[in-house]
């Protein structure tokens, strides 16, 4: 059962003039919980502050949302915090308030079930028949507006696959849609850029800090579909499924790699995932 609070105090009702609402002007995280700990907590808030900056809405406090989060975890087991600070209350149109409030919401949620075979045998992916526009004032940030991605992730879930890959306009892959993309080749560990679309994920900016552990290069560039079927190892990481590796695009198979192994198994072992 999900338990919120709104400006620190519990309830489930935005106001109807709230900006999430008529515009999803705002940002959000999506923390996983575990056992009472808040995994990559400084991260999350780190992005949070950045989007909040990119929007020009004043960020809450570090403390406020510290308190309140630690208010809602469970001691024992999995969840899901999130954290959604929107603009707040405004008139009808799209400019922003003179004064602003912005609205705190914070929600605990249930784990999600994902089957383990997942994190063990990998999964198959497809290509999402949905394309991403190219917005780079809201670039990398997880800004209220996900309507792409609901479309994207609609469209493979129709399809009967678990996760699948979206391009551009352009016809580069930029992402899962829900998770961010790594390939590897020839001893380089590649990530699609999202200068122009897309989300600068958590366990994404984790693992390029610490390629080097794994005796790989980083690489942050453009892909084409032909570099994505080319590759030797891929995976999609994002800060609540931790990482699965890809073991198909629609006809073509690939077998879970050493690499993926060993950064799966590092960031497991640090607790900076949640793993199965």
């Amino acid at each position: 059962m999900a338990k919120f609070l709104l400006n620190g105090q519990p309830g489930e009702a935005l106001p109807l003039t709230d900006r999430a609402i008529h515009y999803g002007d705002g940002v959000f995280e999506s923390i996983a919980v575990v056992d009472g700990a808040l995994l990559c907590w400084e991260e999350h808030l780190r992005r949070l502050h950045h989007g909040c900056t990119r929007l020009a809405i004043p960020p809450p406090a570090a403390e406020t949302l510290r308190a309140e989060a630690d208010s809602l975890l469970p001691a024992r087991g999995r969840a899901v915090l999130k954290i959604i600070v929107s603009r707040g209350q405004g008139g009808r149109g799209y400019q922003s308030p003179e004064s602003v409030t912005p609205t705190r919401l914070l929600g605990l949620y249930d784990w999600p079930d994902y089957p383990e075979t997942l994190y063990r045998n990998g999964v198959t992916c497809t290509l999402s028949r949905v394309r991403l526009g190219h917005v780079p004032a809201l670039a990398g940030i997880k800004h209220l507006n996900r309507l792409e991605q609901v479309l994207a992730r609609d469209d493979v879930t129709a399809r009967g696959f678990r996760e699948g890959l979206v391009l551009d306009l352009d016809g580069n892959v930029i992402e899962g849609t829900m998770s961010n993309l790594f390939l590897i080749k020839d001893t380089t560990l590649i990530t699609p850029d999202v200068d122009k679309c897309g989300v600068a994920g958590i366990i994404r900016h984790l693992i390029l800090e610490r390629v080097l552990e794994w005796g790989l290069k980083p690489q942050v560039r453009l892909l084409s579909v032909d570099d994505v079927r080319s590759a030797e190892e891929l995976f999609l990481c994002n800060s609540i499924l931790g990482i699965w590796p890809i073991t198909g695009l629609e006809n073509q198979a690939w077998t879970v790699g050493p690499y993926t192994r060993a950064i799966m198994d590092s960031l497991t072992g640090d607790g900076q995932i949640a793993g199965p």
